[in-house]
């Protein structure tokens, strides 16, 4: 990869990029589990910190059969994320969890670039975030789970067919780090640590 490409396509990640929904999230799961020990959900906590860019159906599943060591089916783990999504979409609709910069440069260079979004988060509940927060016309297209994020990215890159040198993947979690490489294209780091922005690519500058 060229040290400086000419980017014309942007994927966007959407919790802790466009939004700061974190310790939303977190408090959605804390929720939906709380019937269960307190510890097993401060260990399944720590597992969605490290892994961002994880589907809600991937964190279920961690725990129940890695945390709990039960069996679970996809059903029962489709009724947790139903609950899970209901809680998100009371509790994010409020534009106050936008990201000023993110958003501002977003709306800046629509004409610029073609703009889309690949996100773990529900597909379904994702698409209605973005309407409510009043986004939604800045994007191309807007991907989420429970199809992995590599999935996404790759069936996004074939259906577009853009040119991968001329692509950026945007995102705040190693699992967008491992979907850009996965597909070949450039990854930029954000509101992330500093072992994950040494791995970026390409810096945009959202302020002047």
């Amino acid at each position: 990869m060229g040290a400086k490409p000419k980017i014309e396509n942007i994927i966007w990640d959407f919790d802790g990029v466009i939004v700061e929904s974190n310790s939303i999230r977190e408090k959605g799961f804390r929720a939906v589990l709380a019937t269960f020990p307190k510890d097993e959900v401060k260990a399944l906590l720590e597992f969605h910190r490290e892994n961002g860019g994880l589907s809600r159906y991937v964190k279920f599943h961690y725990f129940f059969e890695e945390i709990r060591k039960e069996n679970v089916n996809d059903k029962t783990i489709k009724i947790y994320a139903e609950k899970f999504s209901r809680i998100m979409k009371e509790l994010m609709t409020n534009k106050e969890i936008l990201i000023e910069e993110t958003v501002s440069f977003i709306k800046s260079n629509v004409e610029k670039y073609n703009f889309h979004i690949a996100s773990g988060s529900d597909q379904e509940e994702l698409r209605f975030l973005c309407s409510k927060l009043g986004i939604s016309d800045n994007f191309i297209s807007i991907h989420g789970s429970p199809k992995p994020k590599n999935e996404i990215v790759k069936d996004l890159l074939k259906a577009m067919a853009y040119d991968l040198s001329k692509t950026l993947l945007i995102g705040d979690a190693i699992n967008d780090y491992e979907a850009a490489r996965a597909n070949n294209i450039y990854f930029m780091a954000y509101n992330t640590n500093r072992s994950l922005m040494a791995k970026s690519d390409v810096e945009l500058k959202f302020r002047n």
